[in-house]
């Protein structure tokens, strides 16, 4: 920690051996003693540290997640697996008009489906914000509006401790009448039927070619807008 305080440049700037810039920074780190910017001027991608470097390695076949079900079920999904899934995911967000600086809600269960949709985001530089599964629709429609978000990513259910929590219908009511948002993406885990013009299959999302070139961002453009977990005593849904 002295070093990092006493040299702060030299200190963080040894990372970039383990971290991939398109674009070297100008300076580490600019600090008015309130108000600080990191790696000024370096242009990169996250997911191209998260995922390429894996992927295009001999680390391709190495299990990025090893995803456990409440049932039991087990998935597993490799680096080059996970890297063909973001970038049709991202080609597919790229056909709904999804471009750089939009804002996408992710609304979903713990699937590595979610994990997709967040890489995916963070590939064409859409900023997402995920809101914890388990609140109601009044706190997922301040979430929407205050994101002004064009996309909403929902899984139909989810399962918790034995039982079947209705996100989908949740999204239904939190988006009614709500003219920001566009479509309405759904990974459909039971059998949920889609219905209206704004809603789309997750899986049709996965139909696009498996390459995607990533958006080269600032380092200091922002990733995803975070939201506080509301406790349950303060929800009044």
């Amino acid at each position: 920690m002295c070093r990092a305080l006493k040299d702060p440049d030299r200190f963080w700037g040894i990372t970039r051996p383990a971290f991939r810039w398109s674009r070297k920074w100008d300076k580490v780190l600019e600090w008015d003693g309130v108000h600080h910017k990191w790696f000024t001027g370096a242009k990169t991608n996250i997911t191209i540290n998260a995922l390429d470097r894996h992927a295009n390695s001999d680390r391709c076949n190495r299990a990025a997640f090893i995803w456990l079900g409440e049932d039991g079920s087990e998935r597993i999904v490799t680096y080059g697996q996970l890297y063909r899934m973001v970038c049709r995911f991202s080609n597919g967000l790229k056909s709904l008009g999804v471009v750089k600086g939009d804002r996408v809600i992710i609304y979903m269960p713990l699937t590595i489906e979610g994990v997709v949709a967040m890489l995916a985001c963070a590939r064409i530089g859409a900023i997402h914000s995920v809101v914890y599964a388990g609140l109601g629709h009044t706190a997922l429609r301040d979430r929407i509006t205050d994101a002004e978000a064009k996309v909403v990513i929902v899984g139909d259910v989810g399962f918790r401790r034995g039982k079947t929590v209705a996100l989908k219908a949740i999204v239904d009511e939190a988006v009614d009448n709500l003219e920001c948002v566009e479509k309405i993406v759904v990974y459909s885990r039971g059998k949920t039927e889609l219905t209206g013009p704004r809603e789309i299959d997750f899986n049709d999302l996965l139909k696009f070619p498996p390459e995607c070139p990533a958006e080269e961002m600032d380092a200091e453009d922002p990733l995803f807008l975070l939201t506080p977990r509301v406790p349950p005593a303060s929800r009044k849904e």
